[in-house]
């Protein structure tokens, strides 16, 4: 009977070591400071990059005029190798993204990588004297212009139809 009670100490000594480690990563948890929120994204200044896809791009380049500044510019590319893809990404005041992407390339592949997968609804809607399709479903939600000369327009993201509309209202192209 004594390797039994023998047994009994091991089985009751890991039980208690394995309290104690609870409890010390318990006390660690609540001590250590950790930031549930998240990092706040950078703003970058797209005006280089505006002025040269506009004299680059074989279309109109499109770019938001007189949006208010809590509406923050994170993101910004010319490829001109590359369809002249134009892209300038935002974060809204609500923290949502919203991005207006424009390309030469072939018209459904286009709208289906800057879309993220959305499909097109029967709604449409007049913005600023032109006809935008709604888009839905798929990680964006998309307001599309596709009565561009050579090019498609793409207002994307994770922000509501609202805000979608707000950039499309706000874009200028030249």
């Amino acid at each position: 009977m004594a390797g039994s009670n023998g047994k009994q100490k091991t089985v009751r000594d890991m039980i208690l070591s394995l309290g104690l480690i609870g409890i010390a990563a318990g006390v660690i948890y609540l001590f250590i400071p950790h930031d549930d929120h998240a990092p706040d994204i950078a703003r970058v200044d797209y005006r280089v990059e505006l002025l040269t896809a506009r004299r680059a791009a074989s279309y109109p380049v499109a770019a938001p005029e007189g949006l208010p500044d809590t509406w923050k510019a994170t993101s910004v590319r010319f490829q001109g190798a590359d369809s002249d893809r134009w892209h300038l990404g935002f974060q809204n005041p609500a923290g949502e993204y919203v991005q207006v992407e424009q390309s030469t390339q072939k018209r459904a592949d286009f709208i289906e990588t800057a879309s993220q997968g959305a499909k097109a609804t029967k709604a449409s809607e007049r913005i600023g004297g032109r006809t935008w399709t709604r888009y839905t479903g798929g990680r964006y939600d998309a307001l599309v212009l596709e009565d561009t000369p050579g090019s498609t327009t793409v207002v994307a993201g994770t922000a509501s139809f609202a805000q979608l509309t707000k950039m499309a209202e706000a874009l200028k192209m030249a």
